[in-house]
């Protein structure tokens, strides 16, 4: 079977950016399976993504890119292969063992190589599958030393993504940057709309006709961070707000789902506080 690679590119946007990088992949000698590209009109940034077969040096191909490229550009070649993820979660099972079996059947592109809870509750979920499972209280400790002993875990690991299943705690800066554009979280909320927590009771009280969920990665600013992917669901003036939190756990896993198939196929560049996407 041939190798298969993706190559991520953004930069200042020039004409012929697409024939100059396509040229170069052909020069060498390898095959390009799909192709997508994005000219972000407002900031003139061009972003492209290639699926790419066929035996050749990764430093190779960068190198020969870069010199037809303005010298902003940023470039990676990433080898098609499951990223590694370690997933954090507190009580609820929904999103958390959604990944699970999505991971288990390959219906996303990753391998849970560790969980992570601050309850006790989801362990045996988690032994099923065979994943490690650390239970890591919070109690009698700050959260900055509750967070050290996650990421003394987490370094263990060595992940590409940390992925947070309902994960119902804030996380410091320290935290967040350390991790920057890798920790991906479910918002029981179509956001901007109702941040922070209790959602559903902040929709019930304002009488909403629509629910949602929504896939974000985590910046510094409480649900504020870019957007992956987003579901909703109707509801009407009968749903009480305990009711919208259960027929919105469906939008929840829907809304994770896709936002995870789209980053570990590399289907995403953060683009400021937006995403570019190539479905």
């Amino acid at each position: 079977m041939e190798e298969k690679s993706i190559v991520l590119i953004e930069c200042t946007d020039k004409k012929g950016l697409v024939n100059k990088v396509t040229s170069v992949i052909f020069g060498l000698g390898l095959n390009i399976v799909s192709n997508n590209q994005f000219v972000d009109e407002e900031s003139n940034h061009f972003f492209m993504r290639t699926e790419i077969v066929g035996k050749v040096s990764k430093d190779i191909l960068v190198d020969k890119i870069k010199e037809n490229l303005p010298d902003d550009a940023m470039i990676k070649v990433i080898e098609s292969k499951p990223k590694r993820i370690v997933i954090m979660g507190t009580k609820e099972h929904h999103c958390f063992s959604d990944i699970i079996i999505r991971s288990e059947y390959k219906e996303i592109n990753a391998d849970i190589v560790g969980a992570i809870g601050n309850y006790d509750e989801l362990r045996g979920l988690a032994e099923k599958f065979d994943i490690p499972y650390s239970f890591i209280t919070h109690n009698e400790k700050t959260k900055e030393e509750h967070e050290d002993e996650i990421i003394k875990k987490i370094e263990e690991y060595n992940p590409d993504y940390i992925v947070l299943a309902k994960y119902m705690r804030i996380l410091t800066p320290k935290f967040v940057e350390k991790y920057e554009h890798k920790i991906i979280n479910i918002h029981h909320s179509f956001l901007p709309a109702f941040i922070g927590a209790n959602p559903y009771r902040q929709a019930y009280n304002r009488g909403v006709k629509i629910i949602g969920a929504t896939a974000h990665f985590v910046t510094n600013d409480l649900d504020d961070g870019p957007i992956i992917a987003q579901e909703v669901l109707k509801i009407d003036h009968t749903y009480s707000a305990k009711e919208m939190r259960n027929a919105g756990r469906d939008a929840e896993r829907a809304a994770f789902s896709k936002a995870l198939k789209l980053v570990f196929e590399d289907r995403v560049f953060i683009n400021k506080n937006r995403t570019v996407i190539f479905e």
